[in-house]
């Protein structure tokens, strides 16, 4: 049967260290665990004043009960930060020999020599490795962990942390705003042009772990940089969370793209909040992979601030047994002459299920907006459920608005006329998912980490047969 076919294959991830953890917190989140994250990290008094603000929001805002089943978190039962190395490693010889397995073992070091221009590693609660190359650095390119960046550049981070999602956005958003720790820092100054992309990878090895990194990027006028983050755990009985904040900021001509590879085990939560602002003629491009996690909601946003703006995004989901993918796009058009393209694809097998859940917005006086959405769900078997939640709010009558939606399945025609052709099942299963995904693939770096496209590959073709 086809869904036996597509068993999701995680062993090349699921593998784990028996870390000594320098320090470890013990479960549960109060004021006192906030304050001390601050004061570890030696934080001046606003950053701390920010974390604080930000736990009143999160005792006060209700679990959000729109989406996926969230019953099952307590936030007691999780530990909030964990410090896995007492120093940040600039050479991967430098990181202990069993951290350094965990990423020799995903590929990381390897595409950071082929493929990109710079790194940044985060292991539990913070990062512990991080390089770029010196010729980016030289002409003023920053790249590096959140924690450096309040305290090498604090001006740039006080200006635009919470600027683009506040504190007060969701609960999740105010959970990572008080005990956040770790995550990337990128500017990219004026009319430079990154040549190869910036990469992070996050990787939680603890159980009851939570992860908690906060990104912000900043890509000054006629800039352009691509950042891909990647992100795996092993699996454990006892879930894990995983709430992450995004922020972009694209200004005027810049173009920013953000590929997102995700690959959770099945015991995680991952409840993200990204977003961006493109002001005059900026080109902001999600390309998001859902492929692990017990549970992701998560809806990468583009404000198009001023005119000009545009957005594309493109998202995969795959939902696997216990499996539900709750993910989307959310176009807000805020400016005349912006126009946002949003393409989703799901694919579910052996019960699990996918959600789209998107938005599209434009205000009244934003004349002349494009704005088209497709979303496409292939569905393997008969136990497995798709759902689409697509909202449209159109206060401008000059506005172009479409939506399209399909969905469909490998019926046994296909595969009789493919093997008819002299492909196995298994090839003709390949070939019809592959080219299903064909939309998301297109968007990728020729030469991606390897640690991608053995994701891909276990994701898609590994896990056939």
């Amino acid at each position: 049967m086809i869904m036996e076919k597509l068993a999701f294959d995680y062993s090349g991830y699921n593998f784990r260290n028996g870390t000594d953890y320098e320090l470890k917190f013990p479960k549960g989140l109060t004021k006192e665990v906030v304050e001390r994250i601050s004061k570890l990290k030696n934080e001046p008094d606003w950053m701390l004043e920010f974390r604080l603000n930000a736990y009143k929001f999160f005792l006060n805002r209700p679990i959000p009960t729109w989406g996926g089943d969230l019953s099952e978190i307590d936030f007691d039962s999780i530990h909030y930060f964990m410090r896995a190395t007492k120093s940040m490693a600039t050479k991967w010889d430098e990181l202990p020999a069993d951290i350094r397995a965990t990423y020799d073992k995903l590929g990381i070091p390897e595409a950071e020599k082929k493929a990109l221009s710079g790194v940044e590693v985060m292991y539990e609660s913070e990062s512990i490795y991080s390089s770029i190359k010196k010729e980016l650095e030289n002409i003023g390119v920053i790249f590096c962990d959140t924690d450096t960046a309040v305290r090498k550049y604090p001006e740039l981070v006080k200006k635009y942390i919470g600027h683009v999602v506040s504190s007060n956005d969701n609960k999740f958003a105010a959970l990572n705003s008080a005990v956040w720790s770790g995550g990337s820092f990128i500017y990219v100054p004026k009319g430079v042009r990154v040549p190869m992309p910036l990469q992070a990878y996050f990787r939680i090895n603890a159980e009851s772990m939570g992860q908690f990194e906060r990104t912000l990027i900043i890509v000054d006028e006629g800039a352009d940089v691509t950042y891909i983050e990647g992100c795996s755990a092993p699996v454990y009985s006892n879930n894990s969370l995983h709430a992450a904040v995004v922020e972009i900021i694209a200004h005027r001509n810049s173009h920013v793209k953000y590929i997102t590879i995700q690959n959770w085990s099945d015991n995680i939560y991952n409840l993200v909040t990204k977003r961006a602002f493109a002001h005059e003629n900026a080109f902001v491009e999600w390309v998001d992979a859902n492929i692990g996690s017990r549970l992701t909601e998560k809806y990468p946003s583009v404000y198009m601030l001023e005119e000009g703006a545009k957005a594309n995004i493109i998202s995969i989901a795959f939902a696997n047994k216990g499996q539900h993918q709750d993910a989307g796009a959310k176009a807000v058009h805020l400016a005349s002459n912006t126009s946002s393209t949003i393409r989703s694809k799901s694919i579910c097998v052996n019960g699990g299920r996918t959600s789209y859940r998107g938005l599209v917005k434009v205000i009244r006086g934003a004349e002349d907006v494009k704005s088209s959405t497709r979303c496409d769900a292939l569905i393997l078997d008969e136990i497995s459920r798709s759902d689409t939640y697509p909202y449209m709010e159109v206060d401008e009558p000059s506005a172009t608005i479409t939506h399209e939606a399909t969905v469909g399945k490998i019926g046994d025609e296909q595969l009789f006329y493919m093997q008819s052709r002299g492909l196995s099942e298994q090839d003709a299963v390949n070939t019809i998912v592959l080219g299903f995904m064909a939309d998301f693939i297109n968007e990728l770096p020729l030469e991606f980490a390897i640690e991608f496209n053995r994701l891909i590959k276990i994701s898609m073709e590994g896990a056939v047969g």
